[in-house]
């Protein structure tokens, strides 16, 4: 059971670090297209500046949580995919950089280097991270040798896919954050803009859903346990609440954008148990909650902490937000 559990965390963590800092990546990735003027990039960078850093919290738990509860997993994991995973944290790195230094230059063209760092270091993580685990949905090349693959082989056309939904996904859900946040001109540019990256999203998730039925077994589990399906219904019904809301009530919109990005991830996850990471050339070789797990002392332990310390932070997450809830104003944007 505790197995089980974990890799039900796991799963959870992934979801709600795509959920948090999923906008955060969609502003970063909007930031050089979407801003008109100076003003509009200072608002845009307000409306994610108190919470960015601790929304990247997430990821750094969930890898932890791989590391403590499914060392095997974590080691091959950091191994198999070692170089879009650098590649991933180099963007991170240089997404904080230029965030925290945007405002303490007066130099034009080290600006402009800036933006265009946080541009790249909120989309190539986006890309990265769907190719990454749309690889993992499909099983990736393992044998008793280890892994037959490189960057190159991971960037097939199911990786691919699975990107560009991360990507515009993350779109969709930063112009609906936005557009909680912010009054007057970018507010009406920001519900336009997610009403076109609704249909985007939309495209693609179908093109993915489809796709993961020929190319990967992630169906396998919901036609042998159908009570599972209400994992990608909710999925769908929270992408539709999006679409549904975006006119009438921003935060209901941008909630069924979050709900549907956790669904999505756990439409995977649930597809995937019990692997973490799939062998494509025999299952004996794929890495499960149960051949890579720590000991049982080990994960009733972790438990404890978990049931202690997630309430305390969960709070602290609802405190920050309802904090920082407040509108925008036109014109009012101070910046990072």
């Amino acid at each position: 059971m505790l197995n089980i559990l974990w890799f039900i965390i796991w799963g959870l963590l992934w979801a709600m670090y795509f959920a948090l800092d999923g906008f955060d990546l969609g502003i970063g990735i909007l930031f050089p297209f979407f801003a008109k003027t100076d003003q509009d990039k200072k608002t845009m960078l307000e409306s994610i500046g108190p919470v960015w850093d601790a929304n990247e919290v997430w990821l750094i738990t969930a890898g932890g949580a791989t590391f403590a509860a499914f060392p095997t997993t974590y080691a091959y994991m950091f191994s198999f995919l070692y170089l879009p995973l650098m590649l991933i944290l180099y963007g991170l790195i240089i997404r904080a950089v230029c965030l925290e230094f945007r405002y303490k230059v007066n130099n034009p063209t080290i600006i402009s280097l800036l933006e265009i760092g946080f541009f790249l270091g909120s989309l190539l993580p986006a890309l990265l991270l769907g190719v990454a685990f749309g690889n993992i949905f499909q099983g990736l090349p393992i044998d008793q040798n280890g892994y037959h693959g490189n960057l190159l082989t991971l960037l097939n056309p199911f990786g691919l896919i699975t990107g560009i939904l991360f990507v515009v996904a993350f779109l969709l859900h930063g112009s609906l954050w936005l557009s909680f946040r912010t009054e007057g001109d970018i507010n009406v540019r920001a519900k336009s803009l997610a009403k076109k990256l609704w249909f985007i999203t939309l495209f693609f998730a179908v093109l993915f859903l489809v796709s993961a039925y020929f190319v990967t077994n992630l169906y396998s589990n919901y036609f042998s346990i159908p009570i599972l399906l209400v994992v990608p219904i909710l999925c769908v019904l929270g992408l539709l609440g999006a679409g549904i809301f975006i006119n009438s009530s921003e935060i209901l919109a941008f909630l069924s954008s979050a709900i549907c990005i956790i669904f999505l991830t756990f439409t995977g996850v649930g597809g995937l148990y019990p692997n973490l990471i799939p062998s494509s050339i025999n299952n004996a070789f794929s890495l499960s909650a149960f051949n890579s797990s720590s000991s049982q002392y080990t994960l009733a332990v972790m438990t404890i902490v978990v049931i202690i310390f997630v309430p305390i932070v969960l709070f602290y997450k609802f405190w920050t937000y309802k904090t920082f809830s407040y509108k925008i104003k036109e014109g009012e944007g101070e910046g990072y």
